[in-house]
């Protein structure tokens, strides 16, 4: 006799999702768990990519935008922060170049993890199911 646990074992945990999943978005497979994707992924777009049909009828389009949207701020974040000492430092104090190279720093660290988030939603919405290792 094969039990549930034999039977499921090396399937993928139904709602799994791995380290650095977003935390306002349900687990794949749980109810409404696209339409949270959709919210968080109009979330990382322009405000009015929410007027575009295409993006609200098909998220894995919408999840394409938004990876593109990221990555773009990831660069301009990059480009801000090699500029930052170069473009202030003639303009204000060393300790607000400092400031503001941290506010940088900040910004950047938090767009890489968005970054990542979205690149999860992304290969959900492209057929991709993680499976918890054990």
């Amino acid at each position: 006799m094969v039990t549930a646990t034999q039977r499921d074992k090396g399937r993928a945990s139904e709602g799994y999702v791995p380290p650095g999943w977003p935390v306002q978005v349900r687990p794949p497979g749980a109810p409404r768990w696209e339409e949270t994707a959709a919210e968080f992924l109009l979330d990382c777009c322009p405000a009015d990519f929410r007027g575009y049909a295409v993006l609200r009828r098909h998220p894995v389009v919408l999840a394409r935008f938004a990876a593109e949207c990221v990555a773009a701020q990831v660069r301009s974040c990059e480009a801000g922060l090699s500029e930052v000492r170069v473009s202030l430092g003639d303009m204000v104090s060393p300790e607000v170049v400092e400031a503001a190279t941290l506010a940088w720093q900040e910004q950047g660290a938090a767009l890489k993890r968005r970054q990542r988030e979205v690149a999860l939603v992304e290969e959900v919405l492209r057929g991709r199911v993680f499976v918890r290792k054990l």
